[in-house]
C-alpha cells in the first residue's frame, strides 16, 4: 500500500485517515477533486486523471481519503463513513453525516492550509458504496461540494434510501446547484444499472432546477473495472473546457 501524502485526525468521527495527494504542475488556485477509497482506487483514479491529454480539463487537485487499511480490513471504516442510514448488515453503519462534516470542516482546512485550493470549485468523487456518500452529499439542502463524480452507486443500500432522501429534499426546494455525473458499466449486475436507471427517472420526472445531470454507461466494462474510463470520462465531462 502507497505511503500517505500525510495522515488527519478527525475530531468529527474519531478516525485518523490517511490522505493521498496528487498535485499538478503550476500555480494555484486549483480545484480539487476528493475520492472516496482512497487505500484501493486512488491510484488508478488519479492515473486515469492524470492521462487525460494536456488542457482537457483546467489543473485539478486529485485528493484520496483513505484509513490506512484495505477493504474489509477493521480498520477500514467505510461501511460506517459512506452509509446515511443504518443497515443490519452493517451494525457501525450510519455515519456519513459525520464523515461529510468532516470532509467540509477539519478536512478541507486542512488542504487549504497545504495547497492553493479554490475556494469556489470543488469535486466529490466515488465508486460503489463511496458513490453513495456522493450522492449523500449532492442531496443536502445546501451542499458543499459543486461537482459531483457516482460511479456505479450503490443506490440499493438499505432500501433504496437515498432515493427516499432525494424525494423528500425535493419536496422541500425547487433548485439544488451542482453538476452531477452519473454512470456505471453495462456489464454490471442487473440491480446496479437497474437502480441507477431509478435514480437517473427520478431525477428527471422531478427534476432540481439548477443541477445538470450527465448520464453514461461504458460498454464491455463491469463493476470492478469500470473506474478509469468513468473517472476519465467523469472528470472531463464535469470540469472540461466547454
Amino acid at each position: 500500500m502507497k505511503k500517505p501524502t500525510f495522515t488527519l485526525s478527525s475530531p468529527e468521527t474519531g478516525t485518523e485517515y490517511w490522505i493521498y495527494v496528487d498535485r499538478p504542475v503550476g500555480p494555484g488556485p486549483w480545484p480539487m477533486v476528493v475520492f472516496m477509497d482512497g487505500d484501493d482506487q486512488f491510484a488508478a483514479a488519479a492515473a486515469a486523471g492524470r492521462a487525460l491529454p494536456a488542457g482537457t480539463t483546467p489543473p485539478l487537485l486529485l485528493v484520496g481519503v483513505g484509513y490506512g487499511a484495505s477493504y474489509a480490513k477493521p480498520a477500514n471504516r467505510r461501511g460506517r463513513d459512506y452509509t446515511p442510514v443504518r443497515h443490519a448488515d452493517e451494525p457501525a453503519s450510519g455515519g456519513a453525516d459525520a464523515f461529510l462534516r468532516f470532509l467540509t470542516g477539519t478536512f478541507t482546512a486542512e488542504l487549504a492550509r497545504r495547497y492553493p485550493v479554490d475556494p469556489v470549485v470543488r469535486g466529490l468523487a466515488g465508486h460503489s458504496l463511496g458513490s453513495l456518500l456522493v450522492l449523500h452529499a449532492l442531496f443536502q439542502p445546501k451542499p458543499f461540494f459543486t461537482h459531483y463524480l457516482a460511479s456505479a452507486p450503490s443506490i440499493w443500500w438499505a432500501g433504496r434510501a437515498i432515493l427516499k432522501q432525494a424525494a423528500a429534499l425535493r419536496t422541500k426546494q425547487a433548485n439544488l446547484p451542482g453538476t452531477l455525473f452519473l454512470s456505471a458499466g453495462d456489464g454490471d449486475s442487473e440491480s446496479m444499472t437497474g437502480d441507477l436507471a431509478r435514480l437517473e427517472k427520478q431525477l428527471a420526472t422531478k427534476p432540481f432546477g439548477k443541477l445538470e445531470i450527465i448520464s453514461r454507461r461504458f460498454p464491455g466494462q463491469d463493476h470492478y473495472n469500470v473506474l478509469p474510463i468513468a473517472v476519465a470520462t467523469g472528470l472531463t465531462s464535469l470540469f472540461g473546457r466547454r
